[in-house]
């Protein structure tokens, strides 16, 4: 029986070209991702973020006084763009709403120290000071959490990665045209 290697969406599409351990392995790495959220005239904004995936959903952490977190208390849609280029080089893309997560109704501490442990402590036990301190800064700011759920995702691994059929078919044409 063939395995389906495309990750699934949540409007039941495909995005082809990034396997499923593949995917879950790019979303462990600490790679920065840019957010994108909407200013109230409808022009992007584009901010680098720490993120964390968990459970099927985008963890974001931020304070109440920076643009992007007002921007996303008036308006939840945004997206998210993570690009690596090692261990691999691809992009996992997420379009979505972000839902605030706000202290004292939710307790943001423990996602919070996972976001420390993951960007700070990147998985070397020899770096716990230094996420300890990070997270105890952390706790001195008015933060929230933001969740963003994805209604969109694209991931491509650019190992595998050939273009489009569209790109695909003109190159092959070009190659044909100018053959000697």
């Amino acid at each position: 029986m063939a395995v389906d290697n495309r990750i699934a969406t949540t409007q039941n599409s495909y995005m082809p070209r990034m396997d499923p351990q593949t995917f879950a392995d790019f979303l462990r790495e600490p790679h920065v991702g840019v957010l994108s959220t909407l200013r109230r005239d409808g022009m992007p904004y584009t901010i680098p973020v720490w993120w964390l995936w968990k459970e099927g959903v985008i963890w974001i952490t931020g304070t109440y006084s920076r643009v992007w977190c007002k921007q996303l208390l008036h308006d939840g849609r945004a997206s998210l763009c993570i690009e690596a280029t090692a261990p691999v080089s691809g992009h996992v893309g997420f379009d979505g709403v972000c839902d605030p997560f706000e202290r004292p109704a939710f307790d943001i501490w423990p996602i919070s120290r996972e976001l420390a442990e993951k960007y700070v402590g990147r998985g070397d036990l020899a770096n716990a000071s230094a996420v300890d301190a990070f997270f105890a800064n952390m706790q001195t700011e008015p933060r929230l959490l933001f969740r963003l759920t994805p209604q969109v995702t694209r991931a491509i691994d650019m190992r595998v990665y050939r273009g489009k059929r569209a790109d695909r078919e003109f190159q092959n044409r070009q190659t044909l045209t100018h053959q000697p």
